[in-house]
């Protein structure tokens, strides 16, 4: 049957299908990325529902990323796909910038950091999807516990650009007991370059006569990350 000329909603959708009644009934776990990003756009094309528009929509944008391209996609650019639209563009932008709030948002005084893995948790969806390398320190107290965490440079790391005293100046300030460095690498491969390890032997020395530890230096990767303490750099 020839679809009418009216646009497409989620109650077209069998019962059994319809997104809304899913996350009810299951749970919001249970629902695809399309079924997800329907609820959140609502309306259809006249020629699709809502979850065929997220369908085509994760198809031809994702390149195989899933949701994670609209973290990087522009306004304009969501604005620009067929079915999406400015109120549409501005209420994908806005959840995910929720997103990244709420990841954000912690009581870091709370956080205890005992292994790498730690680490990788408390910082990961934070950092894995950076374009430009950041350079961070968690400073820790006597019980490895987070007092906070410093953004110390943006940009391509080495030796001669990350000075000592951007490092320790605020945990020499706050009387840190010690500190954990992580920078992130954009193209997702964790493994550490040959300005990454002499960065890292050049603050464990300043450490060493400020009397601040550094525990350890994470490269954040695309879902993986290395410990230099782990490979024994450190």
């Amino acid at each position: 049957m020839e679809r009418q000329n009216y646009r497409m909603t989620i109650k077209d959708l069998p019962a059994e299908e319809r997104p809304y009644e899913k996350l009810e009934k299951y749970g919001a776990s249970v629902l695809s990325n399309a079924e997800l990003l329907a609820i959140i756009i609502k309306t259809g094309t006249k020629t699709e529902t809502s979850v065929e528009l997220s369908q085509r929509i994760l198809k031809e944008n994702s390149d195989g990323q899933g949701l994670a391209f609209l973290n990087d996609i522009s306004l304009e650019e969501l604005k620009s796909i067929k079915g999406i639209g400015r109120v549409k563009a501005i209420q994908l932008k806005a959840v995910i910038e929720l997103g990244k709030r709420i990841i954000s948002f912690r009581n870091d005084n709370k956080i205890c950091i005992k292994t790498p893995s730690d680490v990788s948790r408390y910082i990961m969806e934070e950092m894995r999807y950076l374009k430009q390398e950041h350079f961070r320190i968690i400073m820790l107290n006597i019980k490895n516990r987070v007092l906070k965490q410093v953004e110390v440079t943006i940009g391509t790391l080495n030796s001669s650009i990350v000075h000592p005293r951007d490092v320790f100046s605020e945990p020499i300030r706050s009387k840190c007991a010690s500190i954990i460095m992580v920078h992130n690498h954009p193209s997702g491969d964790p493994t550490p370059s040959r300005d990454d390890i002499d960065l890292t032997n050049r603050m464990v020395e300043a450490g060493k006569i400020l009397g601040i530890e550094v525990l350890d230096h994470i490269i954040i990767g695309d879902g993986r990350y290395v410990s230099f303490k782990e490979k024994g750099i450190i």
